[in-house]
């Protein structure tokens, strides 16, 4: 076959669950409520967290910046899945598969960050409750965010560059409901060595060494909370940990089945149904997770509802 160069590709298909063409209409409704949800939940915490003057410290204002990462990346998602679930054929250009790629990576990576980030917090809080206003005062929560941002920039600028700088020979269908990196690659015809000892680094370096830091952070915490001598503050150091390491697990666990398994590890339909836990699940359960979970965030909730019913009456 003669090798085309990458200009040639105007387009890719995604297939989807096309192979089961018999579920694609009811997972269209499920999806599409999910994605309601998600949205109208994030909203709801990030409108909460910032009218709420008694949450602007960093639990929550680390969970407002997590809310805006979950937005962007079920945005970034959703509405192109919803259009594979509901048509037969379903294109996307070389530029918009490009988009969706670097938002991908670039939200993904960042919630990673945020979570190691709300770890530490964490563990400030519960270990040196002394010294926490000094260990997370604002230039240090300010520092973390902007780590956590402008990080994955840099990621996901160089990767999605390297993966659409290589060559296309078709064909062109893409086995995945997205422009994820793993299925694009599999539609190259060219040696990506490098580029999968680069990916493979990565991934150890950027998302499993905050992974291991999560856990060190939580070991340390087990051990604080079990030394304290009272039952209502064990309880209630539980509950706040009980809620980010819910997230940590969802996000983290399929991830790292998705990006760290040997490339015949799993069937493609397999691999599709893994990347729903974090590209719907997580974002969806979030916000449940953190509100409900949350007696603050609840009193706050209300407060601003009965703020709103009171300017309504007078």
């Amino acid at each position: 076959m003669k090798r085309q160069n990458q200009s040639t590709v105007v387009e890719f298909i995604l297939l989807g669950f096309s192979n089961y063409p018999e579920l694609q209409e009811e997972l269209f409704g499920v999806f599409l409520v999910i994605y309601l949800v998600t949205l109208m939940g994030n909203a709801i915490i990030i409108v909460v967290i910032s009218l709420e003057q008694s949450l602007h410290v960093p639990l929550y204002l680390f969970l407002l910046n997590l809310s805006v990462v979950e937005m962007g990346f079920t945005a970034a998602i959703v509405p192109e899945m919803l259009v594979v679930l509901s048509t037969e054929r379903t294109t996307i250009t070389f530029a918009g598969c490009f988009v969706q790629m670097y938002c991908i990576l670039f939200f993904g990576g960042t919630e990673c960050f945020l979570l190691g980030a709300m770890a530490y917090d964490r563990y400030a809080a519960i270990c040196h409750p002394l010294n926490y206003p000094v260990i997370m005062n604002e230039s240090v929560f300010t520092k973390l965010v902007m780590l956590s941002w402008a990080t994955w920039i840099l990621v996901a600028t160089v990767q999605t560059t390297w993966v659409f700088s290589f060559p296309f020979c078709g064909p062109n269908e893409i086995n995945h409901l997205f422009c994820e990196t793993p299925p694009v690659l599999e539609l190259v015809c060219a040696d990506i060595f490098f580029f999968e000892i680069y990916a493979f680094t990565g991934t150890i370096l950027i998302i499993l060494i905050p992974f291991l830091l999560i856990l060190l952070s939580y070991t340390r915490i087990l051990f604080a909370i079990l030394k304290m001598p009272s039952n209502t503050g064990r309880q209630k150091a539980f509950s706040t940990c009980a809620s980010h390491l819910t997230s940590v697990t969802l996000f983290y666990g399929t991830a790292i089945m998705t990006y760290l398994q040997p490339k015949s590890g799993y069937s493609p339909d397999t691999k599709k149904v893994m990347s729903l836990a974090y590209t719907l699940l997580t974002p969806l359960l979030n916000p449940l997770i953190y509100s409900l979970r949350n007696s603050e965030m609840k009193r706050a909730f209300m407060k601003l509802l009965r703020r709103r019913v009171d300017l309504h009456t007078f």
